[in-house]
């Protein structure tokens, strides 16, 4: 790819997205029958889903602790290996977003009001009735903060961390829809695109539903406690129905806005909020003791860390305790992965392997730590400390226990309102991002960059909302907890397949870099004998183009008279030869330059891609003379992995054909050494499609090209045309 592979067409010119008949109408269909289901026939529904979760907690127990660890570990051995650098997009692409702006956006959509919930309930739970043991002493209360840090630590954000990179990687960078069937292209080739396809987005789309409605359920709970809390607003189904309905509305009006416009603002001013939240309780609580907390949580997760990974507690089985909690939260974490996956690929484009990697490993789960050990440790110190109210409130009924916690404080009436604004905010970011990418996955997008329908995700914003509401009905949050149990086990098998496509892919990406470093001193032993067979060409030549900065008018005449008629030479050459081969041109509308390419189809191989484009930047200030303008231009090669960084402008055309020979031997050479890598990976036949454009250098203001990633609008390309 490169910065005018696939380009969008303006508004009204095409359908940028249609539905996806066959996983709308499936998923639609089975989600609503299950709500319908539950609301008319609540007794059978519970009995079935409680028989359900029983058989899948025992049965698969070990097989929901082991995908896990590893999800983990592959995901951090492809972020530290050498393939780590490569870019979630072209080479030369760069995040659309800042790093404020990104990590709050992942956390507010990938963590949501259940934080706020099991910050508090889960450390007093675990430490009054912990699996193993009495409970009640100073071990229980280290322990306890071990098993909520656990259960929110690295392990599932490692499961958002590979779907995220694997939808990343092969829309960004092999032009496939940001679907979760893309991740699965290395395996099944095109069939991706037909049933199996669909069966993979169905169960995405069920799993994510029954994640994002637990969520949900869990927020509806808590918030209705907090009217209460607030206005006396009684704690009934026909609030909570209400509330459903207001959150619906909003996460409607959020997700209709798109990702720039509402749910990245609404992300920021959550993540403001939740840091406000947090700091008052630091500092109006017993601050040195939750600083020494915060420091031996830490030291006593790393330590228990490994043992906890793979506890399956084969001797002493407490059923009961790992249904509702490790292995929900595994299969809840797993359940929310496609969503938050595709969430975060959509915000990641132009990030290397590792940087996303990282990012999603250790930001949020920073943030989450500060936000657990203060509030959990503050909670632990009440109980410890003879308050056996506060803990029997957040054992029996935990949607309590974070206002029982802050009522603690002076100025509960204002920090409760701030809690509860900071809640409804994180249920509207789950809402509507859950809303944005459903609507994503029933959909067929023309490029990584669109969204499904708005009426689309209008209706999964509605039935996300009806779905919650059945599960309410039924037998409120416990049941909302073991519906995931059960819906998160289908999608854990596909995720096995996610990391062997990866790795089949990445395999390949390894192999195409070790071909170019070692077509490098081929590439720079020509350019040396092109420039020494042409004496005018010499050293002083080599000066004067460092020392030039061509302007607009420049940088077009060398286009026209070097760049076209040496790609034009090369092209007619290997017709002669038998190859198909074919040039594309187009003008790059904002700085009317053109940018020429040559591709060359190798039947079911690789195609090889040779493009000339132009990019703009500032003239140094060492530079600038009276004659020299503002702006210069450099022509950079781009290849379908992005830019290789160096500027062709001043070159012979000798040289450019010699440099086009040179990458299309180095291509072919990565054929034959990797034919058998190739076989057995589908992604070998990516090919650009000759209509589709991407930009990913984009306008600043009216004429500045920048890299993506500039707080401006997409370049558009314009004026394609194809020599016959």
């Amino acid at each position: 790819m490169n910065p005018a592979d696939t380009q969008t067409a303006p508004p009204g010119t095409q359908e940028r997205s249609r539905v996806n008949k066959t996983v709308f109408f499936g998923s639609a269909t089975g989600i609503l029958a299950i709500a319908l289901w539950a609301i008319l026939d609540r007794g059978s529904a519970d009995a079935v889903i409680g028989t359900v979760v029983t058989w899948v907690g025992s049965t698969f127990g070990w097989y929901y602790s082991l995908i896990v660890v590893l999800v983990l570990a592959f995901v951090i051995g492809v972020a530290v290996s050498k393939v780590g650098k490569t870019r979630l997009g072209p080479d030369h692409s760069r995040p659309a977003f800042n790093l404020f702006t990104w990590t709050a956006m992942l956390f507010a959509a990938g963590i949501g009001i259940d934080l706020m919930f099991f910050s508090v309930a889960e450390p007093v739970t675990q430490f009054l009735e912990p699996p193993t043991g009495e409970g009640g002493d100073v071990a229980a209360a280290r322990q306890a903060m071990v098993w909520t840090l656990f259960h929110y630590g690295i392990l599932g954000w490692g499961l958002y961390a590979l779907m995220g990179l694997a939808l990343g990687y092969f829309a960004y960078r092999h032009n496939l829809p940001l679907s979760i069937r893309s991740a699965l292209y290395p395996i099944l080739g095109k069939r991706i695109h037909g049933r199996i396809g669909d069966t993979v987005d169905i169960a995405a789309m069920l799993g994510t539903i029954f994640g994002i409605a637990t969520s949900l359920g869990i927020g509806v709970a808590q918030l209705n406690y907090g009217l209460n809390f607030m206005f006396g607003v009684p704690e009934t189904t026909a609030v909570q129905i209400a509330l459903i309905a207001v959150a619906v509305a909003m996460a409607t009006v959020s997700v209709v806005s798109g990702v720039e416009k509402g749910i990245r603002r609404l992300s920021e001013l959550n993540v403001v909020l939740a840091v406000a939240l947090m700091l008052f309780v630091l500092l109006a609580g017993k601050t040195t003791f939750l600083f020494d907390a915060i420091i031996q949580n830490i030291g006593d997760t790393l330590s228990r860390f490994p043992g906890m990974a793979l506890d399956t507690f084969a001797y002493d089985r407490p059923d009961a305790w790992l249904n509702s909690w490790t292995l929900f939260f595994w299969a809840w974490w797993i359940a929310w992965a496609p969503f938050v996956g595709l969430f975060l690929a959509r915000i990641s484009r132009g990030r290397t392997i590792r940087e996303f990697v990282t990012g999603v490993l250790v930001v949020p789960f920073a943030f989450i730590l500060l936000w657990i050990s203060i509030f959990g440790n503050s909670a632990l110190d009440l109980v410890m400390n003879g308050n056996a109210a506060f803990g029997e409130m957040a054992m029996s009924t935990p949607e309590r226990a974070f206002y029982g916690l802050l009522e603690q404080y002076p100025a509960a009436p204002l920090s409760a309102a701030v809690a509860t604004f900071t809640g409804l905010l994180f249920y509207v970011t789950s809402a509507d991002s859950g809303a944005l990418v459903m609507s994503n996955f029933t959909s067929h997008l023309k490029d990584a960059d669109a969204d499904g329908p708005k009426w689309l995700r209008i209706f999964w914003a509605m039935t996300t909302g009806l779905l919650t509401l059945a599960m309410l009905l039924v037998g409120g949050v416990p049941t909302l907890q073991s519906a995931t149990v059960i819906m998160g086990l289908p999608f854990s098998v596909v995720l096995l397949f996610i990391m062997l496509g990866l790795y089949k892919a990445l395999r390949l990406e390894t192999a195409l870099a070790a071909s170019f470093r070692a077509g490098l001193p081929g590439v720079l032993s020509s350019r040396a004998d092109s420039a020494a067979q042409d004496p005018r060409r010499g050293w002083r030549h080599r000066l004067a183009r460092a020392m030039s900065y061509p302007g607009r008018r420049q940088a077009q005449r060398f286009v026209e008279e070097v760049v076209r008629p040496a790609l034009e030479e090369v092209r007619e050459e290997l017709v002669k030869q038998g190859v198909d081969a074919r040039l594309e041109e187009g003008v790059v509308e904002p700085v009317g330059i053109d940018t020429v390419d040559l591709y060359v189809e190798l039947g079911e191989e690789r195609v090889f891609k040779y493009q000339v484009y132009p990019v703009q930047h500032d003239v140094p200030s060492y530079a600038k003379s009276s004659g020299t303008g503002e702006k210069y231009y450099r022509l950079e090669v781009f290849s379908l992995e992005g830019s290789h960084g160096y500027d062709l402008s001043g070159y012979s055309r000798e040289q450019v054909i010699a440099d086009v020979l040179d990458h299309y031997e180095v291509h072919l050479e990565f054929l034959h050494q990797n034919r058998e890598k190739l076989a057995s990976s589908t992604v070998a036949e990516s090919v650009v499609p000759k209509a589709e454009w991407e930009s990913d250098y984009e306008t600043v203001g009216e004429e500045t090209l920048a890299p993506a990633g500039s707080p401006a609008s997409t370049a558009p390309i314009t004026a394609e045309k194809e020599t016959p």
